[in-house]
C-alpha cells in the first residue's frame, strides 16, 4: 500500500506543481481558505512542520508569514517540487510519517497536515510522534476526506468500516493514475485524535465566496458550489497539545 501511494504521487507531482494551485477549485477555493482561517496570521519565529507538503503551497504560505518551516512528504518527486518552489527557505526532505520522525522532542509550535492522513492506515503511531515533537500548548491542524463523503461517493455498505478505497484520477500531465486511500468513520477520527490532543474545533467547510468572481473560477463554482455548500467533502480538525 505504501509503495502504491508513493508511486502514484511521484507520477502526480508535476500536476501538483504546475496545475493544482490555479486549476483545482477543491484546493484553491475550498480546502485552503478554510484551513488558513484556522492558522495564525503572523507566524513570526514559529517553528512549523508541514506534514505532507506535496508541491509546497502551504510551505510557501508559512514562509511568507515568517515561520521557520520544515516540510516533509513521502513522495520524493513531491519533495523535489517543493524544493523548486521554496529553495533554501525551508528544510524539505523525504520522510515517511508512519515511522519515528527524525526530530527532537518538542521541536515545533505548529503541525499542519493538509489532505494527507487518509493515506495512512493506522494513525495512532503517527499521532504519538506528532505529540512528541509538538511543544506543550502547540497546535495541530489537519484536513482529510470527510467520512460521509467517502461513504456516499463510493456507495459503501458499512459507514463504520475502516477500509481501503481506490479511484482513478485522470490528470493533464500524468494521465490516469490509481490513487488509494483509507476511509474511517468520524468516531475513529475523533477518538484517535483525542487520545493525544485536545480537540478545539472541527470544520466541515463550505466553498469560499472570496474567489467566485475570478474568471478562471467560474466553471468550478458553477459545477461545484451548490453541491459542496450542502454536502461536506473534507473535514478539518484543529487540536492542541496540553500544556
Amino acid at each position: 500500500m505504501k509503495e502504491k501511494v508513493i508511486q502514484a504521487y511521484d507520477r502526480l507531482a508535476k500536476d501538483y506543481e504546475m496545475h493544482v494551485d490555479t486549476q483545482s477549485g477543491h484546493n484553491a477555493y475550498y480546502e485552503r481558505p478554510a484551513m488558513m482561517e484556522l492558522l495564525p496570521a503572523d507566524m513570526d519565529q514559529l517553528s512549523v512542520l508541514d506534514a505532507g507538503c506535496a508541491a509546497g503551497w502551504y510551505t510557501e504560505q508559512f514562509i511568507k508569514k515568517g515561520a521557520q518551516v520544515t516540510a516533509i512528504d513521502m513522495s520524493p518527486e513531491m519533495v523535489e517540487a517543493c524544493k523548486r518552489r521554496v529553495g533554501d527557505q525551508a528544510a524539505v526532505f523525504t520522510c515517511d510519517m508512519t515511522d519515528p520522525l527524525p526530530f527532537m522532542d518538542e521541536a515545533f509550535d505548529l503541525i499542519v497536515s493538509s489532505l494527507t492522513l487518509h493515506y495512512i492506515d493506522d494513525w495512532a503511531p503517527t499521532f504519538r510522534e506528532f505529540h512528541r515533537v509538538l511543544k506543550p500548548g502547540g497546535s495541530f491542524v489537519f484536513s482529510v476526506h470527510h467520512p460521509f463523503m467517502d461513504f456516499k461517493h463510493f456507495n459503501r455498505p458499512d459507514y463504520f468500516a475502516h477500509e481501503l478505497l481506490a479511484e482513478i484520477w485522470d490528470k493533464k500531465e500524468a494521465g490516469p493514475v490509481e490513487v488509494t486511500f483509507f476511509r474511517r468513520p468520524l468516531q475513529e477520527i475523533m477518538n484517535v485524535t483525542s487520545a493525544q490532543f485536545i480537540i478545539n474545533q472541527i470544520i466541515e467547510p463550505k466553498p469560499s465566496l472570496a474567489f467566485k468572481d475570478m474568471p478562471e473560477a467560474k466553471d468550478w463554482y458553477t459545477r461545484w458550489y451548490d453541491r459542496l455548500a450542502t454536502n461536506p467533502h473534507f473535514l478539518i480538525v484543529r487540536a492542541c497539545k496540553p500544556q
